[in-house]
């Protein structure tokens, strides 16, 4: 198919990884990026507006739809795949030429902070919703939307995989990822209690206080292979979820085992249906089962690195890739 393809498109998306996805499934793929709109540069006036309006710059999102229906006159699509585009003029998208016209969301849809009122009056227009959360499925139905399909999260293998350190340090325990308030305490804990063997790098954490007066590492984001690196200086890499988005399981499922790192992630049942508990990862329900978890990895560091090396294996074995993702997506309408 010829797919017209609208999201971010930087270094280390989502957006960009399932992209490539599509492009690695044979198709031809035209990206148009959304990331003006989306994340605009920090005090850059379109910035300062949404801060002050509560909504996107009309400019940006302009420039947008422009760039899409300059691109659509030329690529005449067969598919416009839009990655979570609720900042956009719905009708516009509709609107361009196509056979088909897919919504795609990575979070959750029943969370107001993942959808705009612009995107719910038009989401029943959409020819089929995709959703990585399988409690989306029945709700969506619920709204009216035409047509939805539940597909995991994945792993980029050009960022996921294994590498070498870059710095003699290990650290016992990490985490990777935004500070959120579901997050915020039980990692300061975690803080205090391990010190210089604990390593937090993701946006907001170097914002918090009380991490200022342990010995933990915190860090910037990273993104892309940097987040693959950050994965190899730790023993016990946390697989954290948002509970806004009531998620059972995230991105960094397939990401931390993919980058070779250990998984030590919460109990559910879809890391239950991807993994072995105990063999290919490591799991837990309870902060004290977490800290048993943690010394186990502490004082048995060699078993901890073959649950690592078992867990790479199930995934890069499974077909968790975005070009897998994307042929599930494309199966629909076979």
């Amino acid at each position: 198919m010829k797919i017209l393809y609208i999201g971010d498109d930087w270094i280390g998306s989502n957006a960009r990884s399932l992209a490539e996805g599509f492009r690695q499934a044979g198709h031809e793929v035209v990206a148009v990026d959304t990331t003006p709109v989306t994340l605009p540069r920090r005090l850059s006036a379109p910035w300062i507006h949404a801060k002050l309006a509560g909504r996107r710059a009309p400019w940006s999102v302009e420039a947008v739809h422009r760039r899409i229906e300059q691109i659509a006159a030329e690529l005449h699509p067969d598919l416009v795949f839009a990655f979570k585009t609720v900042h956009l003029d719905q009708r516009r998208l509709l609107d361009v030429p196509a056979y088909l016209h897919v919504h795609y969301s990575p979070d959750d849809v029943s969370n107001p902070y993942n959808t705009t009122p612009g995107y719910l009056e038009w989401e029943r227009a959409w020819d089929l919703v995709v959703t990585t959360k399988r409690h989306n499925v029945p709700e969506l139905l619920a709204r009216g939307a035409r047509a939805v399909k539940f597909v995991p999260s994945a792993y980029d293998p050009a960022w996921h995989r294994p590498c070498a350190r870059r710095a003699g340090r290990q650290y016992l325990v990490g985490f990777i990822g935004a500070c959120r308030p579901d997050r915020r305490g039980p990692l300061v804990d975690l803080a205090r209690r391990y010190g210089d063997r604990m390593l937090l790098r993701g946006p907001g954490w170097r914002r918090v206080p009380q991490l200022r007066r342990t010995r933990a590492t915190v860090a910037a984001a990273v993104y892309g292979e940097q987040l693959s690196v950050a994965v190899a200086s730790v023993t016990a890499n946390l697989v954290l979820l948002n509970s806004a988005n009531r998620d059972t399981h995230t991105c960094r499922t397939f990401e931390v085992p993919a980058a070779g790192g250990l998984f030590v992630g919460e109990r559910t049942a879809e890391h239950e249906a991807l993994f072995d508990d105990g063999t290919e990862c490591l799991l837990f329900s309870t902060a004290e089962e977490l800290h048993d978890r943690l010394r186990w990895c502490d004082e048995r560091p060699d078993l901890a690195r073959k649950v690592a090396e078992s867990g790479y294996r199930r995934i890069v074995r499974g077909r968790h890739r975005y070009v897998d993702r994307a042929a599930e997506i494309v199966a629909t309408f076979h």
